[in-house]
């Protein structure tokens, strides 16, 4: 059966924690070694991934084409607009087409319904790098960042300041997966998918919405916000001013537990919904967590290739 990753919940809390052992393992294996040195195993020789981009990336873009260099592999980035994809090819027989010269697929898109579709008639995997509805890459990064900061998933309290967006939808995810606590402080008509948390709740991850920043960020493990506004997103300066309440800065992180980390996707806008004093400060571990990027993926591809 064909492994796609478009959420976590297609890979379950196991393979989940699996994948993060890996993660760690791989990391540590080739500490000081030149980034595009292969890994001594090359799991991936000779297996290619082809990247469909429909949207703008640095960390998506450059984390998948290092990961499958130093797997072994290799990638093809296929911007949507030089292909027959962005002429009116459909979905499915685009899918078709690749699934007889690549390995795997990775595809940054807007609607969820297209990599669904796209998983559908593909005949290898498709992995989410990003759609309007979920992100589930960056949490994969983000929880290999967080143990590598010395926090057990079980029972870890993290704290979602801003706009309830792709992003927050697959961190609530994550939660009911690996058993943990998301507090989402947002304003009202801001917040994350009921469907996500619906499914949380269910699966005995905790999920708490409040419109009071500080008690969102009270005690938390973890404090995490992102941009208020996403890429292609309409009514900014309304959007903006509704979040103002909720930027991340040195009074809202007093509020969070004493070793406290920082963190966000990526890119940010400072001075926004996060201060300097923050992003640049002892609390902040985005650029651990940008590099984690690359070495999450890496395990993500090999369980979708079934080396994992």
């Amino acid at each position: 059966m064909t492994r796609h990753f478009l959420s976590l919940t297609d890979a379950g809390g196991d393979m989940i924690a699996a994948m993060l052992n890996d993660a760690i393992d791989r990391k540590a294996a080739r500490k000081a070694w030149p980034k595009a040195q292969v890994d001594a195993d090359a799991p991936l020789a000779g297996h290619v991934l082809a990247m469909i981009f429909e949207k703008n990336s640095t960390r998506t873009r450059v984390s998948f084409d290092m990961a499958m260099r130093q797997l072994g592999g290799s990638a093809l980035i296929m911007e949507a607009g030089s292909t027959q994809l962005g002429r009116g090819e459909t979905v499915a027989d685009t899918a078709r087409v690749l699934s007889r010269m690549v390995d795997a697929i990775m595809i940054r898109t807007d609607d969820h319904a297209k990599i669904e579709e796209l998983a559908h008639y593909a005949e290898v995997p498709v992995i989410n790098g990003l759609t309007d509805l979920s992100h589930p890459c960056q949490i994969m990064a983000d929880l290999l960042t967080v143990i590598e900061r010395g926090f057990a998933l079980p029972g870890l309290q993290v704290a979602w300041l801003g706009d309830g967006n792709n992003v927050a939808n697959s961190l609530i995810e994550a939660a009911g997966l690996m058993k943990f606590k998301v507090r989402i402080g947002g304003p009202a008509g801001y917040e994350p998918n009921a469907g996500f948390i619906d499914q949380a709740r269910a699966a005995g991850g905790q999920v708490i919405l409040t419109q009071d920043p500080v008690e969102a960020a009270r005690g938390a493990h973890v404090i995490v916000t992102d941009t208020w506004v996403s890429m292609g997103q309409a009514g900014g300066e309304k959007h903006i001013a509704a979040m103002q309440p909720f930027q991340v800065n040195a009074a809202l992180m007093a509020h969070a537990a004493p070793d406290a980390m920082f963190l966000h996707c990526l890119p940010a806008h400072r001075e926004e919904e996060v201060t300097n004093e923050v992003i640049d400060g002892p609390h902040s571990a985005v650029w651990d967590e940008a590099e984690n990027r690359l070495h999450a993926q890496k395990s993500v591809l090999l369980w979708a290739l079934g080396k994992l």
